[in-house]
């Protein structure tokens, strides 16, 4: 079963793991960013850090992450943010974002799930419109918006280097109402 939750003290060692040693999620989201900078002791600090600013969030402040389990295993994360880069974004509309750095968490239809549910949460808490964004070299991610129902709203071709190559940015909107 897939929940999305609050951070648990113990996913700290998973975010450490996950930005240190098993990194192979970071060539599916924004690899041209360089996530994977930092030492085993910097992402600790850091993500204690974070753990501490959040733990005590009322249940009535809307979440802009949540951490996503399958069956009990932590497998990854969800998020929201409104800085969409090469797009204005005047109105601040959420877009969604979708980690599952844990291989085995994935190819079962957790990602798609993972976001309806985020969705569902937000919704329920006076969003109406979304956004998505990814490359167009990351198929999961793609067949995920496409099932939700995103539109494509924008394309910046040659956009985004990933290892040599070219690849579009894409923006994807759902409009709820």
């Amino acid at each position: 079963m897939l929940t999305l939750r609050d951070m648990h003290p113990s996913d700290i060692e998973d975010y450490v793991r996950w930005f240190t040693t098993e990194t192979e999620w970071g060539n599916w989201d924004s690899p041209w960013e360089g996530h994977f900078e930092g030492t085993e002791e910097e992402e600790r600090k850091g993500w204690t850090e974070y753990y501490d600013s959040v733990k005590n969030l009322p249940d009535e402040v809307v979440r802009w992450k949540f951490e996503t389990d399958c069956d009990g295993k932590h497998i990854g994360w969800i998020c929201a943010y409104t800085d969409l880069g090469y797009l204005d974004n005047p109105e601040e509309i959420w877009a969604l974002g979708l980690d599952l750095p844990c291989i085995e968490g994935r190819k079962q239809g957790n990602g798609t799930k993972a976001l309806q549910m985020y969705i569902d949460y937000l919704k329920e808490h006076g969003q109406k419109s979304f956004y998505t964004q990814t490359w167009s070299g990351n198929l999961p991610m793609i067949r995920v918006a496409e099932k939700l129902g995103f539109k494509e709203v924008c394309r910046k071709k040659d956009y985004r280097e990933v290892r040599g190559n070219l690849y579009d940015a894409i923006t994807w909107r759902l409009d709820l109402e």
